[in-house]
């Protein structure tokens, strides 16, 4: 294998930089930190590149980088997640159709409009980062708010107009396609509503658009949905799934296959794993909250100073099983008492 990549090293290599920190699992995987220029040399895979960092090569993940040609104020290591590329994933519907096949969550949003219908009789909302416009549809259809303005910074805007159409929607619901900090209105809001939160809450860091929005044009006693959100985690041993990703390698068919165990532990265990269920048996310790947002009072530097109060995970932990993961979910209610009509809570949002 080393003889044959040698070889191949001899065309150009291609410089790319490094989205994140990683550490190799093996003699034969690179380690890299968040901002590392390396020189890919051949792509034998989708997933994992033959590359070369400080003289030295081995494989790395390839989702941990990015083409580095580009200009030096377009790959800040400190911001990977570039408007270009992330406002792109959002032009595309493989990410809404993610979001709209999660019933839960999006029932939470109908339901919650639903609940306080008579409320948003005649009040103008905000719906930023709309999206497909769904929760403006729903806003729309079952409420009697004198207006909707639907915020989408990216491509989709486009047939967000065609969908808030389609749906005899359009004399309610206005489509500006926008980022929140250039987004101009003719009116304050009466409900700021957005679908912000990432994965442990706080990814894509969408919450900084949400509070400059906020602060610009939520009039005075409006309303937030969500009000607020907290994000729990519990250490989990998750044994099932370990067995059914890293036992199985140990002798299949008889023979040992126990030398794949670290590239299976890389590829099945370094990133999160969506909607996975665990059984209570896998919690090492009863749920903490480590992150509660206040978002009427929370500002973006105590974003900035944040840090995760963790301690009483390990605290609580009853035996010496294996801690394989942290399994998080997100509570995000919805309860206010502002408006005429108080305000119900969301259904749960948890995942």
């Amino acid at each position: 294998m080393q003889t044959e990549k040698e070889g191949e090293d001899d065309d150009s290599p291609e410089e790319y930089v490094a989205l994140s920190d990683f550490t190799g699992s093996g003699s034969d995987q690179l380690s890299f930190s968040r901002g590392d220029r390396l020189l890919v040399h051949t792509k034998p895979s989708s997933e994992w590149w033959w590359a070369e960092l400080h003289e030295v090569k081995g494989y790395v993940p390839a989702s941990y980088l990015r083409n580095g040609t580009a200009e030096e104020e377009d790959i800040c290591p400190e911001d990977p997640w570039q408007d270009e590329e992330y406002f792109g994933s959002y032009g595309t519907l493989r990410l809404h159709l993610e979001m709209l096949s999660d019933k839960s969550r999006t029932e939470a949003y109908r339901q919650v409009i639903l609940s306080n219908s008579a409320s948003l009789k005649n009040k103008v909302v905000m719906d930023l980062g709309c999206g497909t416009g769904i929760i403006s549809l729903f806003c729309a259809q079952l409420a009697q708010p004198s207006s909707v303005y639907a915020v989408e910074a990216s491509s989709m805007a486009d047939y967000t107009r065609q969908l808030v159409k389609q749906n005899g929607s359009e004399e309610v619901v206005s489509v500006l396609q926008a980022r929140a900090e250039e987004i101009e209105l003719p009116e304050q809001v009466d409900v700021l509503v957005s679908e912000w939160m990432g994965n442990c809450l706080l990814f894509e860091f969408m919450v900084e658009s949400v509070l400059l929005a906020r602060d610009r044009w939520l009039r005075e006693g409006g309303v937030m949905w969500p009000s607020s959100a907290a994000l729990s985690l519990v250490p989990c041993q998750a044994h099932n799934y370990y067995e059914e990703k890293m036992a199985f390698w140990e002798r299949p068919y008889g023979l040992d296959f126990t030398p794949l165990q670290p590239l299976a532990q890389q590829e099945f265990f370094t990133k999160p794993k969506f909607s996975h269920v665990i059984e209570p048996a896998d919690c090492l310790s009863t749920p903490c909250d480590v992150i509660c947002l206040d978002m009427y009072t929370l500002q973006i530097k105590d974003l900035e100073a944040y840090t995760l109060e963790a301690d009483s995970l390990h605290a609580r932990q009853p035996s010496k099983r294996v801690c394989r993961g942290l399994h998080q979910w997100k509570h995000c209610p919805a309860q206010e008492s502002r408006m005429e009509t108080p305000y119900d809570h969301y259904p749960a949002l948890e995942h």
